[in-house]
């Protein structure tokens, strides 16, 4: 019993801890106000932007996101059939959204590879030099219209 006593000595009281978090409260709401969100400023819409995936037969698949969605989040969010798809569901574990880029493409991605990504492309079938993860491309608008190929066989490298 003496060690609950002790223990409940060292904890603050609900009283003090109701102050605490109504005042962190004030404080985050209040210190910095251009990082709050506005209730009478609609927040800006993200532009659609356009992708056309292509089969290893030739099939054309257009599809359609937002800036900011990466090329997984467009297969996934137009429900895009392509076998195997994102099996990892982006958590850069597989190899499964292994995208090929034209070179011009390829150049004018905004992020380079990290070296996790790199590591997962060794594992991707009919791997190229501008081979990219679809789950670690961000879409733009400078990117939008974008055409990339899709390997005619996918590696879960998980397996």
């Amino acid at each position: 019993m003496a060690n609950v006593v002790a223990f409940s000595r060292n904890l603050p009281s609900f009283r003090a801890l109701k102050y605490l978090s109504s005042a962190l409260l004030k404080y985050q709401h209040t210190s910095a106000p251009s990082q709050c969100s506005s209730k009478t400023q609609p927040l800006p819409k993200k532009q659609a932007v356009e992708v056309t995936f292509i089969r290893a037969n030739g099939e054309r698949i257009k599809a359609t996101g937002k800036e900011g969605d990466s090329l997984l989040d467009i297969v996934v969010n137009n429900s895009v059939d392509l076998e195997g798809y994102g099996a990892c569901e982006g958590t850069l574990t597989c190899s499964t959204c292994h995208l090929i880029f034209k070179k011009e493409d390829f150049d004018r991605l905004p992020d380079k590879p990290t070296d996790e990504e790199l590591d997962m492309l060794d594992l991707a079938y009919d791997l190229t030099d501008t081979s990219r993860l679809g789950c670690q491309i961000t879409m733009t608008k400078e990117l939008s219209g974008l055409e990339v190929q899709v390997p005619a066989t996918v590696n879960d490298a998980r397996s």
